[in-house]
């Protein structure tokens, strides 16, 4: 039976099957993503949403869905499924699914009468096309297929109502049609492999909710545009290929396409080969860059998001490649950043102070899958020009004090990855002395030492094992408090430092080079441990802690105040299992392979073969926010490898 499979008793129970969702993406940042059922629940949702730079720093929803209707004997059976006000569908759709599966492809088997009917899905690698492929499994008399596309074309932020600016004219092309809704937009030209009747019947669906929207505190209600429908026979035995893109394609190929876009995908049989096909859906290549998006379907390129991921996502699926040309992609965008000159890259956030420690980390993971040769060949002088733009103070908001730590002020503006904000202030200041800014600091220099080291330069290595040393000395003299654990932030212009239990500590024992010594970190992690790990990741403050709001539910500004106030994060639990693994060795590779337990579970739920932002910090532990996230990925892909490394 296939690893990720639902039956027609799941299917067709609404409460069950519309939680679950499907993304599928190409490598230009477009995607289709809907639930498995079909039925759209959020606005973000659609069969075809896409990028248009001319009209914006938005995806797009051009196709919102296409409702399918099996025909015989004169007896119309429609397979598609909307939410309309008060909690009513149509039309009704999913009574006739008996299965769903999606191993290689989202695949969904109907059967209406003696016909049954199969449906896969597939989104054209660097091409922004979706293509749905219906063979006709069973049939006991002639039956014919009418296809009803419906259309929205606007942004994934906002919401088509009915209105007399629409353009309904459209324009035959080889087995199909091409249309506009409005002027700037491209033309979507939808076509089969099979000659068709399109008929011309426009209408605008009115009302169309969004549950997920409505559950966020947004609007959630919109119009949809149907130009009409497509019609054709189809035999028992046969495969008909619709096609929905941005220009025009070769009827004739679409079998071939279709057939050569399934067989290419990663299956979804494991969970390890579901968290290598999510990895590939970040990858995003424009204008001759290459980029990871930070999740979909809102998040745009993030400098922390990118380097926290980078490595996960790449090294160790052995894809060094895609890592390099991602780096590339970096290291032009940090040299811009370090020179005062403007970004020509589209990755945001590069500014904020932990930015450039990050890229040592990921720097440092490079030499420590591929080789050290390479790393200093490839990246030394990277790494060089970052370590002298930090210690020289250069940046603007990430200063070196006289006990060789780093001080960054968060007090006005969010600087950290805990950036949620309200009323334009951060919700957590983290302001002055930052915890993982300086563990990542002191793992940066001792990683420096160890690069000069390998390229022999000397006057270098102790330059910084010098200030390694003297960082060493003052985050045990910050940080370090009476219940031996690590403050989160010490500000020197606050006479209190925040004694909060955050998990920003335990970048201080996963991280290959540490100040603290081997009981101190043991105590950090068993805190950790006893106060912040749940099964779905590390809580972002403990219960025990003032503040503690762990649901993330509710409007955005209820939302907010919960972002990383005790809600659980799995990006975390990478660097705590990595940190137990480092601590206690064999002994807890059966301890790690239960966390990971948790997160395999999520496979089968939320997004399908994916992990979501976060999850609520108390049971249920539900999972929250977008709905593929790539450092989590990432993190949790990472200690998969590193079990192996302890097993074998």
């Amino acid at each position: 039976m296939s690893y990720i499979h639902f039956d027609k008793t799941l299917m067709t129970n609404l409460e069950e099957s519309l939680p679950k969702e499907i993304l599928r993406s190409n490598r230009s940042g477009a995607y289709s993503c809907s639930t498995i059922v079909d039925c759209n629940t959020r606005k973000y949702h659609g069969l075809l949403v896409v990028p248009i730079p001319e009209l914006g720093d938005e995806n797009y929803v051009l196709l919102s869905s296409l409702d399918e209707t099996v025909v015989q004997h004169g007896a119309e059976f429609n397979l598609g499924l909307h939410k309309y006000q008060g909690n009513n569908f149509s039309p009704n759709g999913h009574k006739y699914i008996r299965e769903f599966n999606c191993d290689q492809v989202p695949t969904t088997i109907y059967r209406v009468g003696g016909v049954v009917l199969k449906k896969e899905k597939v989104f054209q690698h660097y091409e922004n096309r979706i293509i749905i492929r219906y063979t006709l499994l069973d049939a006991h008399s002639e039956t014919t297929l009418k296809l009803r596309p419906f259309l929205a074309f606007r942004s994934v932020r906002e919401y088509t109502h009915e209105n007399s600016r629409v353009n309904k004219s459209y324009r035959e092309v080889s087995n199909g049609i091409k249309t506009c809704m409005y002027d700037g937009f491209p033309e979507l030209y939808m076509q089969l492999n099979k000659k068709n009747d399109f008929v011309f019947q426009p209408d605008w669906y009115r009302g169309v909710e969004y549950p997920k929207e409505l559950e966020r505190g947004y609007a959630f209600t919109e119009d949809l545009y149907v130009p009409g429908y497509f019609e054709m026979k189809i035999k028992m035995g046969e495969s008909i290929v619709f096609s929905a893109g941005l220009s025009e394609i070769k009827t004739s190929q679409l079998k071939q396409i279709a057939d050569f876009e399934v067989n290419i995908r990663t299956p979804r049989d494991n969970f390890y080969h579901c968290l290598v096909n999510s990895a590939h859906q970040f990858y995003y290549h424009v204008d001759g860059e290459n980029y990871i998006l930070a999740g979909y379907p809102w998040f745009k390129c993030r400098a922390r998001d990118m380097l926290i991921s980078l490595p996960g996502l790449t090294l160790v699926n052995d894809e060094v490649e895609q890592y390099e040309m991602c780096m590339k992609t970096v290291e032009k965008g940090l040299r811009e950043f370090m020179a005062g000159e403007p970004l020509t890259v589209k990755i945001y956030e590069i500014e904020h102070p932990d930015i450039l420690l990050w890229a040592m980390w990921c720097i440092q993971q490079y030499a420590k899958i591929v080789s050290w040769e390479k790393c200093v060949e490839k990246y030394g002088p990277l790494a060089k020009a970052i370590m002298e733009f930090i210690s020289s103070s250069s940046h603007p908001n990430l200063k070196v004090r006289e006990n060789g730590l780093l001080y960054a002020k968060g007090k006005d503006k969010a600087v950290t990855w805990m950036n949620s904000t309200a009323n334009g202030r951060p919700i957590v200041p983290r302001s002055g002395y930052i915890v993982e800014f300086n563990a990542l600091w002191y793992n940066a220099l001792k990683f420096s030492e160890e690069i000069c080291g390998q390229a022999g330069l000397e006057e270098e290595r102790a330059k910084y094992a010098g200030m390694a040393e003297q960082v060493g000395v003052s985050f045990k003299d910050v940080f370090l408090n009476p219940y031996g654990y690590l403050f989160d932030y010490v500000d020197e212009n606050d006479d209190h430092p925040d004694w909060s239990v955050r998990p920003n500590m335990i970048f201080a024992v996963a991280l290959d080079f540490s100040p603290l010594t081997l009981p101190e970190r043991k105590a950090i992690f068993d805190l950790c441990t006893k106060e912040l790990l749940t099964p779905k990741g590390l809580r972002t403050l403990s219960p025990k802690s003032g503040g503690y709001n762990p649901m993330y539910v509710g409007p955005q500004v209820q939302r907010d105040y919960a972002y990383h106030q005790g809600t659980a994060w799995p990006w975390l639990s990478g660097f705590y299992m990595e940190a137990c693994l480092k601590l206690y060795k064999n002994s807890r590779v059966s301890f790690v392979e239960r966390v990971l337990v948790g997160f395999e579970e999520e496979m089968f739920y939320h997004c399908l073969g994916t992990l979501p932002e976060l999850f609520d910090g108390n049971p249920p532990f539900h999972g929250r926010g977008a709905i593929s996230f790539a450092m989590n990925v990432a993190e949790i892909l990472r200690v998969v490898k590193l079990v192996e490394k302890y097993i074998s």
